[in-house]
């Protein structure tokens, strides 16, 4: 038996949608599916304003750009993340300010950003990791406080919320991922939402290469020209559709993936019970939207050894981020305050198969194994 970490699920109305695109004759951005995905996303969520992007990187680099970050400007960001949280605002010339992961969750130390703040602080990024939700509150009452922008990074968070209210919404950004490894996908992919008002006009002029080519389609301009800085964040409309296909059946797959999230928790918890391992906290204003399970191992060491047995068994689980001030391109700017649980989580988390057609054999088998091998140590 050999268990791959992902296998991206079609829904089976892919490829027929395509065809409608391609049929069409309009297959560049902003064409009919990509507005039937925005119109869906908005009317679920509630969402001010939803712009597909080619990927959550882009989606980040819009929300650079629309926060005015320049050279100098500090951005409070966790360590623990994809290297896309951060790489937008270090284009525009910002400073870097990690901050820690929190003692029981991946996610940023909300704690610990207040301290961070200074005279040059420009905007908050948090990561929703595993789709489990920051807690918002505190994060935009910091910002609220010190007038910083609050950026969601919710590549994970895809239907998942906090407090009732849709993750990406709360923030004055987000950006989500319909990457191939993600709930909802499009092979690449991306969104940004915008909750503020102010930034509406701006982001679809950034978004379509600093023109004002958006009002121009509407009709509200006899011509569109330059007006501002901006780049090409539009995916094709055959990637709408593609995207348009899998959030039809959004319900169904997040109840299947959440299942699947379930039964992992139930079986493993002895293991969690005995100190073994450490499973996911869901806090009570969070929930949980089945992107991610992993378990934290006690030590570096015995991560390892689990992630070779389960491969020695056709098994491939792994392990996730490493940290970023730690990593070769900015360990040599860092100040060497130390992120333990930062580095924790990168030594000892690991992450097990989760994807719509994980069947209960293979998981029963995926558990099996992580019980077998703690049944010898």
């Amino acid at each position: 038996m050999t268990i791959p970490f992902n296998k991206p699920f079609l829904t089976g109305n892919e490829t027929a949608y395509i065809k409608q695109a391609v049929a069409s004759g309009k297959i560049s951005g902003d064409g009919a599916f990509t507005q039937k995905c925005h119109q869906l996303l908005q009317q679920t969520y509630g969402f001010t304003k939803c712009l597909l992007t080619t990927s959550c990187t882009d989606a980040l680099e819009m929300a650079a750009l629309l926060a005015n970050i320049q050279p100098g400007d500090e951005v409070i960001a966790p360590s623990y993340t994809f290297v896309s949280t951060v790489n937008p605002f270090v284009l525009r010339g910002a400073v870097i300010v990690f901050c820690d992961s929190r003692p029981d969750h991946p996610g940023i130390d909300e704690g610990k950003i207040e301290v961070l703040v200074t005279d040059k602080t420009k905007a908050i990024v948090v990561t929703h990791y595993a789709g489990i939700a920051c807690d918002m509150d505190i994060v935009m009452d910091i910002a609220n406080r010190h007038q910083l922008m609050v950026i969601e990074d919710a590549a994970h968070a895809i239907d998942s919320f906090y407090k009732n209210k849709p993750l990406g919404s709360i923030g004055n950004m987000s950006a989500f991922s319909f990457h191939e490894t993600k709930n909802i996908i499009a092979g690449e992919g991306g969104m940004i939402v915008l909750n503020d008002q102010s930034l509406i006009e701006r982001a679809e002029i950034v978004r379509e290469k600093g023109t004002n080519r958006s009002k121009f389609f509407r009709g509200e301009v006899d011509k569109y020209s330059w007006v501002d800085v901006g780049s090409s964040f539009l995916p094709s409309d055959i990637t709408a559709a593609f995207l348009y296909a899998q959030l039809e059946n959004l319900s169904a797959i997040q109840q299947r993936r959440k299942n699947i999230w379930e039964t992992y928790y139930n079986a493993l918890l002895p293991l969690h019970e005995a100190g073994k391992v450490s499973l996911p906290v869901l806090p009570g204003y969070a929930t949980n939207n089945g992107h991610i399970f992993y378990m934290v191992c006690q030590t570096g060491a015995g991560r390892d050894a689990l992630i070779s047995w389960m491969r020695s068994k056709g098994i491939l689980a792994i392990f996730h981020y490493l940290p970023l001030h730690e990593s070769i391109f900015f360990k040599h700017q860092y100040n060497g305050k130390p992120l333990p649980h930062a580095t924790r989580y990168a030594n000892q988390l690991i992450r097990l198969p989760l994807f719509y057609t994980l069947t209960p054999a293979e998981q029963q088998y995926i558990i099996e194994q992580v019980k077998g091998f703690y049944a010898v140590r």
